[in-house]
């Protein structure tokens, strides 16, 4: 978990960035200096399960993933959710007024709302597949892009990647548990009505996965963030942290 505090720590809520799949908790690490400026106290960036250095689950489930995340969390951290994709859904089921969290509000950005039979297929397939091994790092990197999504976003050799991958004998493979893809498709309206905290769900402008119209239908507020895609967090940092503006 990569965990620091902001220029003025010990101030507001601490502010919980999850990744999406095939990311780990060090995606953020671009974001820190924003956030030394920006965000008033800690914050913390973990390897949700199966991703990076965090265990796998014996099933995947967004209630599994958030209950993985709240054990490593302090008893009296009051939380500010931001989560990318299945960060998102995580932070919504982390909010749930049965998991009992003290979450203050959740920001999903790039939450991909619908799903097709064939796209539950492809994901059913991918999780069935036996871990891939590659015989360089680089070779090991330009899959992990692919995976995470953040082809033409990030070199293979940024630093942000290693977490991403492990060598094992000389050889190198992902560091996720690849049957995390078989979480299923997610009830996004049921999450927003198990939760009593204020919600946003954003999207990149030019963001495939998910349209303006589709998040509407959920009946919560909807921001745009003009020319960015689905990782635009990555793509631009400063840009995505003012949604939280309200929340420190």
């Amino acid at each position: 978990m990569v965990e620091t505090s902001g220029g003025h720590a010990g101030r507001g809520p601490v502010l919980l960035l999850l990744h999406g799949m095939g990311a780990t908790g060090d995606v953020w690490l671009p974001w820190a200096p924003y956030l030394e400026q920006r965000w008033p106290g800690r914050w913390l960036a973990p390897d949700l399960a199966g991703h990076g250095w965090a265990p796998p689950l014996p099933s995947y489930s967004f209630a599994g993933f958030a209950q993985q995340v709240a054990q490593a969390l302090a008893p009296d951290d009051r939380l500010v959710v931001f989560g990318h994709s299945l960060g998102g859904m995580v932070g919504l089921a982390l909010a749930a007024r049965a998991a009992g969290t003290p979450v203050d509000a959740v920001v999903g950005l790039g939450i991909k709302a619908q799903w097709t039979a064939a796209e539950l297929e492809r994901a059913a397939e991918v999780a069935a597949r036996p871990v891939s091994w590659f015989a360089s790092r680089t070779e090991a990197a330009r899959r992990y892009l692919r995976v995470s999504g953040l082809v033409g976003l990030l070199p293979p050799d940024h630093p942000v990647v290693d977490a991403g991958l492990r060598q094992v004998d000389g050889r190198w493979r992902l560091a996720m548990d690849p049957t995390a893809f078989a979480v299923g498709e997610p009830d996004l309206g049921a999450l927003l009505a198990a939760t009593d905290v204020p919600v946003v769900l954003a999207r990149g402008e030019n963001d495939p996965m998910v349209t303006d119209e589709q998040l509407k239908e959920y009946g919560v507020p909807v921001a745009t963030l003009p020319g960015l895609g689905h990782n635009a967090h990555v793509e631009d940092p400063a840009a995505v942290l003012a949604l939280l503006d309200p929340y420190r």
